[in-house]
């Protein structure tokens, strides 16, 4: 198991956030208690959500609104991705789905006895109905290549023509079948790549959105003569049938160009930087304390929440030198970490506090360094 170490924010940087408000709070709200989420930290837009209060897409940054205690319902036109999940401040595919949705709050422990999130996040993202989905909404992006730092776009033509092609479909989508089965091509395309073949990711009246020339229009045009001058610019030649046929149906996407390693990248970018922006909003009182060796009395140190409450569900916290510095408690009710000091001037180490916000399962890492004067 890897160590894990979270991103920390410098004591003048907070106090610049705190001074210009920025980061703070979970989710944005308005005098109604209306909450804000983010379908992914960079968004997943043009998705139609439902709640017990409103039905909408989600706007261009990928967010939706909730009230709390709302669960939400998830489609692309008329087919639905997920139903029945709790709303919150972020969500990914991951709680699209109710086994995993649960799993996620069994953290892992990392090799400092410490738990985290981040190694169950890499252990339930091998699976296959979540990787299914995952590449379903990859390809649906208007673009082809997601770059890093962008959401997925699903605009409205792709929606148009999606809700067109589902009813001619062989068998409804189905995200839980085997990745074989739900990536199939050749003659028998699985459903998921029948209803790609059918959308055309250009402008309407692009000629990759043109139903390609037949190889019987192909045999039957003339060819092309090898005398510039004998050529007429009013005809298709075979050659021009063939050209036009290639372009097409090379424009055609399938989940063949979007693979499990793909998904998998996207998804841990996207999971990431969650985390850091979560871990951003909370730093310690101190980020280094110095105290002589013959100070054995208990020392603390705070988590504290920029521009609000720190809302801890849980806490712990370790020493990486105990011969110097030794945890005497800890406690998410007060948010705070007693230690006191067990070595030799010159001595030092690091306290390393590990807690979990309230409603999320990830865990935030900060770090105190202990100097013995």
């Amino acid at each position: 198991m890897r160590s894990v170490h979270l991103f920390q924010l410098s004591l003048p940087f907070i106090a610049a956030l705190s001074l210009s408000g920025c980061l703070g709070g979970d989710s944005g709200s308005s005098s109604d208690d209306t909450r804000t989420g983010s379908l992914t930290y960079h968004g997943i837009s043009g998705l139609h959500y439902t709640t017990a209060s409103r039905s909408e897409p989600t706007d261009s940054a990928g967010q939706f609104h909730y009230y709390p205690g709302e669960r939400l319902t998830f489609r692309v036109g008329n087919l639905t991705l997920a139903s029945d999940v709790p709303a919150g401040q972020y969500l990914t595919p991951m709680e699209f789905l109710a086994d995993i949705r649960e799993n996620l709050n069994n953290p892992g422990t990392d090799d400092e006895g410490l738990r985290t999130h981040q190694i169950t996040e890499q252990q339930l993202m091998t699976d296959t109905a979540l990787l299914n989905l995952t590449r379903f909404l990859l390809a649906l992006n208007w673009n082809e290549r997601i770059t890093e730092g962008d959401g997925i776009e699903i605009r409205d033509r792709v929606v148009q023509q999606l809700n067109k092609a589902l009813p001619n479909l062989t068998a409804p989508i189905d995200f839980t079948v085997s990745e074989t089965d739900f990536t199939a091509l050749g003659t028998t395309p699985s459903p998921a790549n029948q209803l790609l073949a059918a959308i055309c990711f250009y402008p309407e009246d692009d000629e990759l959105c043109q139903t390609p020339p037949t190889q019987e229009e192909i045999n039957n045009a003339p060819p092309r003569p090898e005398d510039e001058d004998l050529r007429d610019p009013d005809v298709d030649y075979q050659e021009d049938l063939q050209s036009r046929r290639d372009r097409i149906l090379d424009a055609s996407r399938s989940l063949e160009d979007f693979d499990t390693e793909a998904a998998q990248d996207y998804l841990t970018r996207e999971l990431d930087a969650i985390t850091t922006d979560i871990g951003n909003r909370y730093y310690l009182d101190n980020e280094t304390a110095s105290h002589p060796a013959s100070d054995t009395s208990i020392k603390n140190v705070s988590i504290r929440r920029i521009n609000g409450d720190t809302d801890l569900a849980n806490v712990e916290a370790i020493s990486t030198r105990n011969q110097d510095v030794v945890v005497h408690a800890f406690s998410w009710q007060t948010a705070n970490v007693e230690y006191f000091i067990a070595g030799d001037s010159g001595g030092e180490s690091e306290v390393i506090v590990n807690f979990r916000p309230r409603n999320t399962y990830r865990w935030i890492r900060k770090s105190l360094r202990i100097i013995i004067d």
